[in-house]
């Protein structure tokens, strides 16, 4: 430990993916700690960690509490760590090599690089919100809307935006069109309208939203490009409304499910006339590109928030 006050401390238990995709879920988990989960080995459902950050040392019923999150940890020692302000600033940044997608970078602080011949860099540091271009799913993204530059896009939505990187994306793909970034978690949209600042990307509409389930998306619509990474759970959920605000032959992104949930999605969205154009498989994740039917679609029912219940059970 260096010679520079403790100003935190943290706990280290390992986990699962589904109890890191349960605590993530949790609105209200009464713990007063901050609490990230991330994957020790890539696409290993079993080697996932929790890190919870807390202003004091922790004690006997903290770790408890944190125990009690993590069941596939019981015969484990959690791993107590006294942290400097220095040590938030190299966690932060440590590991996040820059990633090259088609035309595009992506870097931290700590990593810059010049942007590609006609590409663009993207300064996107590790923080509150999910989606700094290194997890397959975001990079995969980034590749699928590479491929789509030659298409016309005039009017563009990111679902569950996370950092915005991948709404800066389609800014830079489609200068012309009208773009929007939503997330249903308010600190997300706060880090995306900070890294617009800091990439000098402007003209993408923030909206905190619940999915699609907003007037202002709602009065955007028809979006002929829809670009969703979230988690497989509530994809299927949210198709028809989803399905509902694209244009017909509009190009849908999705990610975040692993390949052995891709069937139910594909069919998920089937059901509401989308038909599957591409796939890209990153090791377990895979990310798809379909179209929307020829005629827009219209829900048999309003969507139903309820319908969301569940989400952390996204096995």
């Amino acid at each position: 430990m260096s010679a520079e006050a403790i100003d935190s401390w943290r706990v280290t238990l390992p986990c699962t993916r589904a109890e890191a995709e349960a605590i993530d879920a949790a609105d209200d988990l009464a713990i007063d700690a901050v609490l990230m989960t991330s994957e020790e080995v890539e696409d290993d459902r079993e080697r996932w960690r929790l890190d919870a950050y807390m202003e004091h040392e922790p004690d006997a019923a903290m770790l408890a509490a944190l125990r009690a999150l993590v069941p596939s940890a019981a015969g484990a020692d959690p791993a107590v760590t006294p942290l400097t302000a220095q040590d938030w600033v190299t966690l932060s940044q440590a590991g996040l090599e820059p990633i090259s997608e088609g035309r595009f970078v992506v870097h931290t602080s700590a990593h810059p690089v010049a942007a590609p011949p006609n590409g663009r860099a993207f300064l996107i540091d590790a923080g509150q919100a999910f989606g700094t271009g290194h997890h397959a799913t975001t990079s995969g993204c980034l590749a699928m809307l590479d491929s789509l530059a030659g298409r016309e896009v005039t009017n563009a939505i990111d679902l569950g935006t996370g950092t915005g990187l991948l709404a800066f994306a389609a800014r830079h793909l489609w200068p012309g069109a009208q773009v929007t970034a939503t997330d249903i978690d308010p600190a997300a949209i706060a880090v995306t309208r900070e890294n617009m600042a800091a990439n000098a990307v402007d003209g993408i509409a923030l909206v905190v939203a619940d999915g699609a389930l907003s007037e202002a998306i709602a009065a955007g619509a028809p979006y002929d490009l829809v670009i969703a990474n979230i988690l497989a759970g509530p994809l299927i959920s949210m198709a028809p409304e989803v399905a509902a605000i694209a244009a017909p032959r509009a190009a849908i992104v999705l990610a975040g499910l692993l390949e052995t949930q891709r069937a139910e999605v594909v069919a998920a969205f089937e059901r509401c006339g989308c038909a599957l154009e591409a796939v890209d498989r990153r090791g377990d994740w895979t990310i798809l590109r379909l179209s929307a039917g020829a005629t827009r679609y219209v829900p048999e029912r309003a969507p139903d928030p309820r319908g969301r219940d569940g989400w952390a059970l996204d096995l």
